[in-house]
């Protein structure tokens, strides 16, 4: 059985049906959490691109209240786009400009975080998806979806509600993240996240793993750290007490 080690990746959250976070939760030494960051960042380029992040500050808000400010400033200066803070009380970013952040983010709230405050340009209007309506009491949401071809470079799929079937393969440059288990008959590339949505009980399933990188909930590994003997094999990726495990299929 071949098997891979663990690295950590900030939380994907999902807040309502129509939109997803990243959380991210600092740890002290404040220092070695940040150097620890920038070596992931390192890893997964362009991960956090035009996502909203949540800053959890339960872990830090006690000892390091005086640094709030500053480890924000650090975040935005990594070009994280914070749309607002968790386990830190009002009073401890009051006076800061973090104070406008809000505590208790849903699905609208993100959307109006990322995109309410940009300039009305017919430009910015044209790109902006429009505002999720209120949703009419109806059928529960299906738990799966099934994509009858290849996702493309540059595509994102995200499917909180289960698990992502894939008919075709996943090309460099592409994004796939399930709530549940993802399944690509065809080539694994680009970076795949299962089991955001069931706490790390979703699992990866390829024909063959040609990855940037693959993770579930928030585990993960990239290409340079599963070696040869996994490439271009049929694996499964799945959480194992806290260790994310890469086991060839043939």
């Amino acid at each position: 059985m071949l098997t891979t080690e663990t690295l950590p990746l900030p939380r994907l959250r999902v807040r309502g049906r129509s939109f997803m976070a990243l959380v991210v939760a600092p740890e002290l030494p404040l220092a070695g959490w940040m150097a620890a960051l920038d070596a992931q960042m390192r890893d997964v380029p362009g991960f956090f691109s035009n996502r909203p992040v949540v800053a959890d500050l339960s872990a830090v808000a006690a000892e390091a209240r005086d640094d709030l400010a500053m480890l924000l400033e650090g975040l935005e200066m990594r070009n994280f786009r914070l749309v607002g803070v968790e386990g830190a009380g009002e009073a401890l970013l009051a006076g800061t400009r973090w104070g406008r952040l809000a505590t208790e983010l849903h699905g609208r709230e993100i959307f109006d975080a990322m995109y309410g405050d940009r300039p009305q340009t017919p430009e910015s209007q044209a790109s902006r998806p429009k505002s999720p309506e209120p949703e009419p009491p109806g059928p529960a949401l299906a738990n799966s979806l099934l994509i009858d071809g290849p996702v493309r470079s540059g595509q994102s799929i995200v499917f909180p509600e289960g698990d992502v079937t894939v008919i075709g393969a996943v090309a460099s440059g592409a994004e796939v993240i399930a709530g549940g288990s993802l399944h690509v008959y065809g080539a694994l590339r680009g970076r795949a996240i299962a089991g955001v949505n069931t706490s790390g009980e979703g699992r990866i399933f390829c024909r063959r793993l040609e990855a940037e990188m693959v993770g579930v909930d928030r585990l993960y590994r990239t290409a340079d750290h599963w070696g040869a003997d996994l490439h271009g094999r049929p694996v499964q990726v799945r959480c194992d007490r806290g260790t994310l495990r890469l086991t060839a299929l043939d």
